[in-house]
């Protein structure tokens, strides 16, 4: 089975770019494309990083620093929620073989 493709048009610091994806991922692709273009310009209009390699390098960089971040922070909260879920079973199975009622 083939699936369908969308061409779809792109710009990213007044440059625009050609890209052909499935037709299904084409919002995601559109969105990632405006959050690059947001990036790269906060980078360029700060003054601090001069060429457009390095102020795609820099966005590269950030938003990878950032999705390591989140990525970390939903590691601990599954962590800790396992850590309860496990916490929560001990207590019903607890109460279960001793027969008593199990407050909340």
């Amino acid at each position: 089975m083939t699936e369908m493709y969308a061409h779809v048009s792109v710009k990213i610091l007044e440059k625009e770019y050609q890209i052909s994806c499935p037709a299904d991922e084409r919002k995601a692709l559109v969105d990632s494309a405006e959050m690059l273009n947001a990036k790269m310009r906060e980078i360029r209009d700060s003054g601090k990083v001069v060429g457009l390699d390095r102020i795609a390098v820099m966005a590269a960089l950030n938003m990878a620093n950032e999705l390591i971040t989140f990525k970390d922070k939903g590691d601990n909260i599954e962590t800790n929620a396992k850590g309860k879920v496990i916490a929560m079973r001990e207590r019903v199975e607890s109460a279960l073989q001793s027969g008593r009622q199990l407050e909340l």
